[in-house]
């Protein structure tokens, strides 16, 4: 297995901030990189675009809006701070398996039909107002809820009522469970403080709604991981961006000694210790190796195109199995790389 052949790798080592040059060995088809602009909102962008692949491999090109997602995740914050008296305040950020419960929930649109350059941090500052305003008047959640509406419509943008493809019209909830069911998707950790093989409630600050992860052996998730890939489809993933070696500049992500493979319980000492944090999301899109031979895979963020290999960022192997706190993989996927 790849996984287990780097172990005894004898060529040479790179060094973080040498000039790397890659040669992509699979790449799945991708829709074009977006830019989550000012805000937290990378899980969302991450598991759309990872629906978006899936659908071109079947010969069904979707673009999705991730900002109707983040307008509706909106509106349920807003009843959550209104029923607790504004003793709450809430993030932009999450999970990937959250976008998967808030599109069963409210449904989904084409980037066509809904998308927006709002300022969403700011956006939500001014909805907390709206929103404390009418608790200290009472006004109760109807009266609430419509004031936020017409707030977000105006800072984001109007929400049209239906959805029109293909001449066929939709309602966000009828395009989007035929865009991606609820159970399409399952979601993968690597811890050992639970038992493996088991469903987990993985307990990181952003898993706000307990979404549920299967937990496996860390060499059991790099080779799901490399053989979705190598199958030809994509993979979301969500990890540690904090070391030293994640550059979105130079477009790479690598440890300081990408040779080395980390232990189970390294992992676990990293995650327990708070070395390893969940920090942010991203699409995979395939497998690369670099001048000196290293594996890669080849990640789609969505921090813009302003970097090397436009907005595509190359991860070792190393820095994959070390620092990925959760994947998630359409089921078909994992049939055809199992």
């Amino acid at each position: 297995m790849l996984i287990l052949s780097l172990s005894g790798c004898k060529k040479t080592k790179p060094t973080i901030g040498e000039k790397l040059h890659f040669t992509n060995d699979i790449v799945c088809p991708y829709t074009p990189v977006k830019n989550q602009g000012r805000s937290n909102s990378c899980w969302i962008y991450a598991m759309l675009a990872t629906i978006e692949s899936e659908h071109i491999l079947r010969g069904d090109s979707v673009h999705l809006s991730p900002q109707y997602v983040i307008y509706q995740q909106l509106k349920d914050q807003a009843v959550k701070r209104y029923l607790s008296q504004s003793r709450i305040a809430y993030s932009d950020r999450g999970v990937m398996p959250m976008l998967l419960q808030l599109i069963d929930k409210h449904g989904l649109m084409p980037y066509d039909s809904f998308h927006s350059q709002a300022n969403f941090i700011v956006t939500r500052r001014k909805m907390y107002r709206v929103v404390d305003e009418c608790v200290a008047r009472r006004t109760g959640l109807k009266e609430m809820e419509k004031k936020v509406d017409d707030l977000l419509q105006n800072e984001i943008a109007p929400v049209p009522p239906h959805v029109y493809m293909f001449g066929v019209e939709y309602t966000p909830t009828e395009f989007a469970h035929s865009v991606c069911l609820p159970d399409e998707y399952v979601a993968f950790t690597s811890y050992q403080h639970h038992d493996f093989n088991t469903y987990v409630d993985l307990e990181i600050p952003d898993n706000k709604t307990h979404s549920i992860f299967y937990n496996v052996t860390v060499n059991t998730l790099v080779n799901m991981v490399v053989n979705t890939l190598r199958q030809g489809h994509p993979v979301a993933w969500e990890g540690d961006i904090s070391e030293p070696g994640f550059s979105f500049k130079r477009g790479v992500a690598q440890l300081g000694d990408d040779r080395y493979l980390c232990s189970q319980a390294e992992r676990q000492k990293d995650f327990e210790q708070f070395r390893t944090t969940d920090d942010h999301c991203m699409e995979l899109i395939g497998l690369a190796h670099d001048n000196h031979g290293h594996p890669y895979v080849i990640c789609k963020n969505s921090w813009g195109t302003q970097n090397p290999y436009g907005g595509l960022m190359y991860m070792s192997l190393a820095y994959l199995r070390s620092k990925t706190v959760a994947v998630a993989i359409n089921r078909m996927a994992l049939d055809h790389a199992s």
